[in-house]
C-alpha cells in the first residue's frame, strides 16, 4: 500500500500497541527482493535490524483469523517491516477511489472551468519588467573550473575514457570445471590435437625433377603394400594449374583427418585397476598363531578391596598380589591356592618380585616405604640362602648421606616374612627390579629431581640419578640387557645411559597422558599405555616417533605387559577387557614387527568405574593373569 501515498507514521500502528514506538525501515530506495534470504528486512534510525515476524500460521490458521477477525479485510503487510497493518477508514476510502479510476483527492475538481492567463492581445510591454541577469551573456565561472578540473584529470589518468565493447565472441572450455578432482581436470594433462603435416615438393603440381619417379621406381611403389610406401601417392607434373585433376582421396583424407581429430584426446586414458581388498595389508589368521590365551581357567578370590597390582615368580609357581585392603596375598598360580596373607595396614601401591630365580624376595611400595619380604615359599635352600645373604651385610664406618633410611624388621615382623623396610620421605608408586635382582628403582609422588630413587640392596645404599625434573613420573622401567633406565613421565619416555649418565633416546607417544611401560625382552621395542586409550608401540632403531598406534580399548590402559617368551603383548583397561596382541619381532632389521590383536579377554566386573588395574604374564607358559577392580585376579590359559 505504499503505492497509494501513505507513509509508516503514528496512526498505522495506534491500533497495535501503545508502547511500541514508531519503526521506519531506513534501507532507502533499495529493492526488497534482496532481504528475501534474511532474517531481517531493513534497519531502523538506531541501525539495528528489523527483523520479520514469524510466519508458522498454516492455511487453516489463516482461514480461522479471517472468519473470527472482522478487520481481516483491511489487515495488509507492511512491505518495509514486513508486519501487520490495519487500514483506516480514510485510507480504505482512498485505495477505493484509485481502484474505480478516480483521482486521490477528494476535493480535487477535474472538470474546473479554465482560467485563460494570457490573453490573446499583443501588449508592448513585457509581462515582467525586470532586468536581464549578467550571467545570460557572460561564460560561467562555475562552469569553467569543473572543466578545468575534468582536463587535468584526464592528463593524469584519473578519468579514463570508454573503451568500446568488443563484439567478438568468446570461446571457453565447456568441459574444464566438469571434474577438477581428476587427473585429466584443469588442462593437467592436456593433449594438443596433431597438426597437420605441410605439403612438400612432391606434392607441388609443377614438381623438380628429382621428385619424379621413374619406369623402375614407378613398378616398384605399385608392387609395394599401402602401410610400406614412403608416399601414398605418385608425384606428376602439370602444365599449369588450371589442368590439375581433382583429387581422388579428398573425401577419405578428411574423414581421416576428422578421425583423428575426434580420437586425439581420448588416446591418454589414465586408469587405474585396483581392487579394494588389495588395499588392506595382508594379516594372518589367529588361528595361525597360537599359542596365545583364550579362555578363563581360574579365579583368585580373597581381596576385599581392588586389586592394584600383582606379580609373578621367576619360576612361574607362585604369584603375589596387592590390594587396597593393606594385604599382600601369594597365591600358587597353578591352583587358586592362597598360601599365605601378609598384612601390611596400608594401601599396596606396587609389588614387584625379584626377577632372580636364586634369590626369594618380593619388593612392595606401601605408603611412604619399600618392604621387602621374604614369601618363603618353593626350595628352602633358595630362601635360607636369601636369609644368609640379607644378614651377610655389614655397615660401612662412615654412613654416607642418603635420601632413605634402611631399617631392620623386627621379630614380629620377621615372623611375618618382612626382612628390610626402606623408609622414604615421601609416597612410593611404583618399585621395579633390575634384570639382576640387585637393584630397585622406586618411583615418588613428589615434585622434583627426586621422584626416581635406585637402591642396591647387597650394600643398602640408595642414590637420586637425577639433577632435575622433567615433569611428573608416571613410571619407569630397566633395559632387560642393557644399562638404560626408561623413565615414563605424562607426554614423553626418556631413555637414559646409566654408566655415560646421559640422556640418549627421548621417545615422543604423542599422547595426553602416559600411564604404563612395557621393554621387549629382546630389547628394541617398547609400549606405552595411556588414559586416552592408546597403546603406541616404538621401534627404539627406527624412529622417536611411535611405529604403530592401536586404539583397541573404549577407555583409559592401566597396565600393559610382554611375555618374556613368546611373542605376544597384552593391555589392560577401565572398560574390562584385555586384549591380547601377537607382536613378532625379526632379526632382520629390514623386516617391520608384525602386530595384529588375537583375542579379547573379558571376565572382570567393573567396579566404580575402574576394570582391570594390573596385567602379567605367566614367565614359561603363554597364560595371562589379570588385577581387577572387583577384587579378584584371574587367570587366563
Amino acid at each position: 500500500m505504499e503505492a497509494a501515498g501513505s507513509t509508516p507514521g503514528q496512526d498505522e500502528y495506534a491500533e497495535d500497541s501503545s508502547d511500541e514506538e514508531d519503526i521506519r525501515n531506513t534501507v532507502g530506495n533499495v529493492p526488497l527482493e534482496w532481504y528475501a534470504d534474511f532474517p531481517h528486512v531493513g534497519y531502523d534510525l538506531d541501525g539495528h535490524r528489523i527483523y520479520k515476524p514469524l510466519r508458522t500460521r498454516d492455511e487453516l490458521d489463516q482461514f480461522l483469523d479471517k472468519m473470527d477477525d472482522p478487520d481481516y479485510w483491511r489487515t495488509v503487510q507492511h512491505r518495509s517491516t514486513g508486519q501487520d497493518v490495519r487500514l483506516t477508514d480514510e485510507q480504505v476510502a482512498l485505495v477505493r477511489r484509485l481502484q474505480r479510476g478516480q483521482f486521490g483527492d477528494v476535493g480535487f475538481e477535474p472538470y474546473e472551468p479554465a482560467v485563460d492567463f494570457f490573453s490573446g492581445d499583443i501588449m508592448i510591454h513585457p509581462v515582467t519588467n525586470r532586468p536581464a541577469d549578467k550571467r545570460s551573456f557572460i561564460p560561467s565561472l562555475v562552469e569553467k573550473e569543473k572543466v578545468s578540473r575534468m582536463v587535468h584529470a584526464i592528463k593524469m589518468g584519473w578519468i579514463q575514457p570508454r573503451r568500446p565493447r568488443d563484439t567478438a565472441p568468446s570461446y571457453y572450455d565447456l568441459w574444464a570445471q566438469e571434474d577438477p578432482s581428476a587427473i585429466l581436470g584443469r588442462h593437467k594433462m592436456h593433449v594438443p590435437a596433431p597438426k597437420l603435416a605441410l605439403p612438400g615438393h612432391a606434392e607441388s603440381y609443377n614438381p623438380p625433377p628429382e621428385y619424379l619417379l621413374s619406369e623402375e621406381e614407378h613398378l616398384a611403389w605399385e608392387q609395394q603394400d599401402p602401410s610400406e610406401r614412403k608416399l601414398p601417392f605418385l608425384p606428376h607434373k602439370f602444365q599449369s594449374l588450371r589442368a590439375v585433376p581433382a583429387y581422388g582421396r579428398f573425401i577419405q583424407e578428411r574423414f581421416e583427418r576428422c578421425l583423428d581429430l575426434y580420437l586425439c584426446p581420448r588416446q591418454r586414458k589414465m586408469r587405474v585397476n585396483v581392487d579394494p581388498e588389495d588395499l588392506i595389508p595382508k594379516l594372518p589368521q589367529p588361528r595361525d598363531l597360537q599359542p596365545f590365551p583364550t579362555c578363563q581357567a581360574l579365579i583368585y578370590k580373597g581381596h576385599s578391596e581392588l586389586v592394584r597390582c600383582l606379580s609373578v615368580s621367576p619360576g612361574g609357581q607362585w604369584l603375589a598380589s596387592g590390594s587396597d585392603d593393606g594385604s599382600v596375598r601369594l597365591w600358587e598360580v597353578a591352583t587358586a591356592r592362597c598360601m599365605r596373607t601378609v598384612p601390611l595396614g596400608a594401601v599396596v601401591r606396587s609389588v614387584a618380585w625379584n626377577p632372580n630365580p636364586a634369590i626369594c624376595l618380593v619388593a612392595v611400595a606401601v605408603e611412604d616405604a619399600v618392604v621387602l619380604l621374604n614369601p618363603a615359599l618353593g626350595d628352602r635352600l633358595v630362601v635360607s640362602s636369601t636369609d644368609q645373604l640379607l644378614a651377610a651385610y655389614s655397615p660401612p664406618e662412615e654412613q654416607a648421606v642418603q635420601p632413605t633410611h634402611w631399617l631392620e624388621a623386627t621379630t614380629e615382623e620377621r615372623q611375618g616374612g618382612l626382612r628390610l623396610r626402606i623408609c622414604h620421605s615421601k609416597p612410593v608408586t611404583q618399585v621395579a627390579w633390575h634384570g639382576r635382582g640387585d637393584y630397585l628403582a622406586v618411583v615418588l609422588a613428589t615434585p622434583g629431581h627426586t621422584q626416581v630413587l635406585i637402591h642396591q640392596v647387597s650394600r643398602r645404599r640408595s642414590q637420586s640419578p637425577f639433577r632435575r625434573s622433567h615433569g611428573q613420573v608416571q613410571c619407569v622401567a630397566f633395559h632387560p640387557a642393557r644399562p638404560f633406565l626408561l623413565v615414563a613421565s605424562q607426554r614423553s619416555v626418556r631413555l637414559y645411559h646409566l654408566l655415560r649418565q646421559e640422556l640418549t633416546k627421548k621417545l615422543m607417544p604423542n599422547c595426553k597422558w602416559v600411564s604404563s611401560l612395557a621393554v621387549h625382552p629382546g630389547g628394541d621395542n617398547v609400549i606405552c599405555g595411556s588414559y586416552d586409550s592408546k597403546l603406541v608401540w616404538f621401534d627404539l632403531d627406527l624412529s622417536t616417533k611411535p611405529y604403530k598406534v592401536l586404539r583397541h580399548h573404549k577407555k583409559a590402559l592401566r597396565s600393559v605387559a610382554f611375555h618374556p617368551r613368546y611373542p605376544l603383548f597384552a593391555s589392560g583397561s577401565d572398560d574390562g577387557s584385555v586384549i591380547v596382541c601377537h607382536g613378532m619381532v625379526y632379526n632382520d632389521l629390514l623386516q617391520n614387527p608384525l602386530l595384529v590383536p588375537v583375542k579379547v579377554l573379558k571376565g572382570h566386573v567393573l567396579t566404580r568405574g575402574l576394570g582391570v588395574l594390573d596385567v602379567a604374564f605367566h614367565p614359561t607358559q603363554p597364560w595371562l593373569i589379570s588385577a581387577g577392580a572387583d577384587g579378584t585376579l584371574r587367570l587366563f590359559t
